[in-house]
């Protein structure tokens, strides 16, 4: 029986994250940059036979059909493997942070049971079946940083500079639905085009703004004492995704900067220990990552 361990799944920033408009059928055209974090989950994965499909969850407790599962199913579905899986999974990356860790679990559990049942899937083919199941497992497939747009579909790599990044996870999380639900989202904000994201002099870290985070300060207040407590200790905070964590780039690692950084982020640690409920944020130092852990598992084209 085979198995293969210690599979990364890692997290996702949005660099920005603008609403241009909205489609006939209600869903929302953005424009994003996502990128790549050494935050993450990890998987292993070991075939069953007869097509049995399972998963137990070392750390946080998931929903029995989760992401990974329904990955599993619909890649045995799409090719006829009559193999199986039992997925373990170590759950890390919190969920309703807007840092992507069940589409990255889902992507990694596709590039991983293509290996392991020996499908030879290209990437174009892993990528179509991912956007059935979740319109950022895409990009995790894709295994770069990107520019993102439509509604998470439209892919275009990007080389971002090397960064350190802290992120700040309150404990309550937000749900996607809600924010973009809201009448209070702004929908109509003036498409941006990669050429002037790599041109501004602030790119690639002060571009643009989170068009979401207006809304979900409203519906989590958490998510502004975030970025109130980055502001404090001299940090440019912004919400990721649909939050509730938010991010900051440290200044580049010069010998200076260094010293700077370590110094606010002692600072932040001791003012979470004055903030309520703090004990059950989370934050994270985490690096900007080139590519996805399993980049070269899966050829473009297939065989």
């Amino acid at each position: 029986m085979s198995t293969l361990y210690d599979l990364a799944a890692p997290a996702k920033l949005n660099l920005f994250l603008h609403v241009v408009g909205r489609r006939d059928d209600g869903y929302h055209l953005l424009q994003s940059v996502f990128a790549l974090i050494d935050w993450q989950d990890t998987l292993h994965l070991e075939t069953r036979p007869h097509g049995a499909i399972s998963r137990h969850d070392l750390t946080v407790a998931l929903p029995s059909d989760d992401l990974c599962t329904k990955a599993a199913r619909a890649l045995q579905q799409a090719t006829g493997c009559p193999l199986g899986v039992h997925i373990t999974l170590r759950k890390d990356i919190p969920s309703e942070a807007g840092l992507g860790g069940g589409s990255s679990d889902a992507a990694t559990c596709l590039l991983g049971l293509n290996r392991l049942w020996n499908l030879g899937l290209g990437r174009a083919d892993l990528a179509r079946l991912g956007a059935q199941l979740g319109a950022d497992i895409p990009f995790f497939i894709g295994g770069q940083n990107a520019w993102v747009e439509g509604v998470g579909e439209q892919l275009t790599p990007l080389a971002l500079p090397a960064a350190q990044f802290v992120v700040l996870k309150p404990p309550t999380g937000l749900a996607t639905q809600g924010i973009f639900q809201s009448e209070l989202l702004k929908r109509d904000t003036k498409p941006a085009t990669i050429l002037g994201f790599t041109a501004d002099a602030r790119t690639p870290f002060g571009f643009g703004c989170n068009d979401l985070q207006g809304v979900a300060t409203t519906l989590c207040p958490e998510v502004a004492t975030a970025l109130q407590l980055l502001e404090n200790v001299g940090l440019a905070g912004r919400m990721t995704g649909s939050g509730s964590a938010v991010f900051a780039p440290l200044p580049p690692a010069t010998l200076g900067a260094q010293a700077q950084s370590v110094n606010q982020i002692l600072a932040l640690q001791k003012a979470l220990g004055l903030v309520p409920n703090g004990r059950h944020w989370q934050m994270r130092l985490c690096k900007g990552l080139d590519q996805h852990p399993l980049f070269d598992w899966v050829s473009e084209a297939g065989h």
